[in-house]
């Protein structure tokens, strides 16, 4: 199964896949030289890859995004064979949820796919509350809501239960949509 990871500059992508990939993460981090220096040091570039046995016979295959809008074409790229998504926000940044709109936006241009929002950094001080943040990326109504999950992206069990949410919503999908 593929999944995409997605989100803003400094949401927790690369971390996510390296929490509970079973394989050397593949990644392309390189130095910041822009404006995202001052979150990280490393920024993705191209993608991360990781993977995951998650059952006996069910092996997810974690494709991670660069954050920064400049590299776009590789979200465009990684979307189009992925089963689902997630897209990560650091609720702790209010000034990215705009670029975090305009992510969502993007995707929802190209595929039409189970995907789940994950809130990181809720822990730090002013993390704005998921109803606000829910808010905020334009998910006004909860009916049409997808599902929020507050996770650790530095935390294997926390990203685990994060896969549990994403991949049951993709099985209901088959089923119920």
């Amino acid at each position: 199964m593929r999944l995409v990871v997605t989100g803003t500059v400094g949401a927790g992508k690369s971390t996510f896949i390296r929490s509970v990939s079973e394989i050397a993460v593949v990644d392309t981090d390189r130095l910041s030289t822009d404006e995202t220096a001052a979150l990280k040091k490393k920024t993705t570039v191209a993608m991360d890859f990781g993977r995951l046995q998650f059952a006996p016979a069910m092996a997810l295959h974690l494709y991670g995004t660069p954050g920064q809008s400049r590299f776009d074409f590789m979200w465009d790229i990684l979307i189009r064979k992925a089963h689902a998504y997630i897209i990560l926000v650091d609720a702790h940044r209010p000034s990215a949820f705009r670029e975090a709109r305009r992510l969502l936006a993007f995707m929802k241009q190209r595929v039409n796919i189970p995907m789940v929002i994950g809130l990181t950094h809720m822990d730090c001080e002013g993390a704005w509350s998921e109803e606000n943040v829910a808010i905020a990326l334009g998910f006004i109504d909860e009916q049409k809501r997808p599902p929020f999950v507050t996770l650790n992206a530095n935390e294997k069990d926390s990203v685990i239960d994060t896969l549990i949410v994403l991949v049951e919503h993709y099985m209901k999908s088959l089923f119920f949509d």
